[in-house]
């Protein structure tokens, strides 16, 4: 029988690719994203790597990273793991679907989230087939290549329509691979009611016009509320309750996947403001399953302050990743590349210490969001930079991956003129999201 999902007929050479969803919503994950043979197979939150990328191969194996998913030692007994391992032909590397479980003949046994939990790094194993819901598994359908992630993006560069000459997203997007894009900004009109850049109505502007030019072309935004400048929400909004309902409206408004919250400057060296964040948001993820939450933070060389990440985690808010913003250290001449990877190492080392988390777990809640070319402070950002930063991001398969800004990737005509409409370095035209355009976690 040839492995496919429940009621779906696979056609002659068409083998389908993408996640394999089962218990809790969760993917089935290579731990760390390791090829080597041995390496556990994991429940962990979907984020669309190839870690989670498997090939229902008309053989009745499922491949990913290029290796089958193998019962350990060949066992049939309950308990026995689930691991990656060469593909070798053997009855322990086969599986069929029935009823939305997947079967090993040989054993006759069924994959099973252990526990059952749900649970990131949970391990899989054979067990008895109880028809359980640690025992559902929903396969990729469609054949031949290998779909987008489904979920969010863990590229998007910032796009702003408040100035600097706005490029048009989908010749960004035709000209890079790029999808996503993190537009900027939504702030407090003067009180608790959310507006683009405070002045522009959330809807039916050039703001909603960008969105559904983009999801046209087969892409989506990631709301960015907050920024440097401006009115807050954060602060406008008088309790936790009113800013998540703020939040809501735009959440609703557009259907979206993805928010981000970039708070900085005055509002996040207030504490009330911080635990007002993290109340309405913990309310936000709790409304909105599935959405995924994005904060972005400014740092220093060797880390962020970790007042915000602390306050968190002490009260009980995961999110999909804290972002750091590595640049306006101070000076020219300085190895950006450098310093953005120290920086990173920072971010993961707080959120370990805040959260318990592992390494792995740590890079894999950790982003950077970048400044192509010359920074407020004069420093240099330059496109080998970018690749500086793009292989470290995929050495550690870090969630999330930007920039300010897709407005300013581009070359300038004279000199920098310091308006956001070019980098002030030496570029073609949308060069460095081209670089974190090849990011594939």
């Amino acid at each position: 029988m040839v492995v496919g999902t429940l009621g779906v007929t696979q056609a002659a050479g068409a083998d389908p690719a993408g996640a394999i969803t089962g218990y809790g919503g969760k993917c089935v994950d290579v731990a760390a994203a390791s090829s080597a043979n041995g390496t556990a197979i994991q429940l962990y939150d979907c984020n669309g790597t190839n870690a989670q990328n498997w090939t229902v191969s008309s053989d009745g194996t499922l491949r990913a990273l290029g290796k089958c998913m193998d019962i350990t030692a060949a066992g049939t007994a309950n308990g026995t793991q689930i691991q990656l391992y060469d593909c070798n032909g053997t009855a322990a590397q086969k599986w069929t679907a029935s009823n939305g479980q997947l079967v090993n003949p040989q054993s006759g046994r069924c994959l099973d989230a252990t526990g059952p939990s749900s649970a990131n790094g949970t391990r899989l194993q054979i067990w008895d087939c109880t028809g359980g819901a640690n025992q559902k598994w929903t396969l990729p359908t469609g054949g031949g290549t290998t779909p987008p992630p489904s979920g969010v993006q863990a590229v998007a560069p910032y796009l702003y329509n408040g100035w600097g000459n706005p490029p048009d997203p989908t010749t960004v997007m035709n000209a890079t691979g790029v999808k996503w894009f993190t537009l900027a900004f939504v702030l407090s009109n003067g009180y608790c009611n959310p507006q683009w850049d405070g002045g522009r109505a959330l809807t039916g502007g050039v703001d909603q016009s960008t969105i559904t030019k983009v999801r046209a072309a087969g892409g989506d935004v990631v709301p960015s509320f907050g920024g440097y400048s401006g009115n807050k929400l954060e602060s406008s909004c008088s309790s936790a309750g009113e800013l998540a309902a703020a939040y809501q409206k735009v959440i609703s408004a557009y259907g979206l996947k993805a928010i981000d919250i970039d708070i900085e400057a005055d509002a996040y060296s207030n504490g009330t403001v911080q635990q007002r964040t993290v109340d309405a948001l913990k309310t936000v993820k709790a409304n909105n399953p599935g959405l995924a939450v994005y904060v972005t933070i400014g740092t220093g060389q060797t880390g962020p302050d970790t007042s915000l990440i602390n306050r968190a985690a002490s009260s009980g808010l995961t999110v999909d990743a804290w972002t750091i913003m590595p640049f306006d250290f101070g000076g020219a001449g300085q190895n950006m590349g450098n310093l953005t990877t120290q920086a990173a190492e920072g971010l993961k080392n707080a959120l370990k210490s805040a959260y318990g988390y592992s390494d792995d777990t740590a890079y894999r809640h950790s982003g950077i969001s970048s400044m192509n070319g010359i920074t407020d402070n004069n420093e240099t950002v330059t496109v080998n930079d970018f690749r500086t930063i793009l292989a470290y991001a995929q050495a550690h398969h870090l969630a999330r991956l930007t920039f300010w800004s897709a407005n300013r990737d581009r070359p300038c005509p004279g000199a920098y003129p310091n308006d956001d409409t070019c980098s002030g370095v030496s570029q073609n035209a949308w060069d460095f999201t081209r670089t974190f355009a090849q990011y594939t976690g």
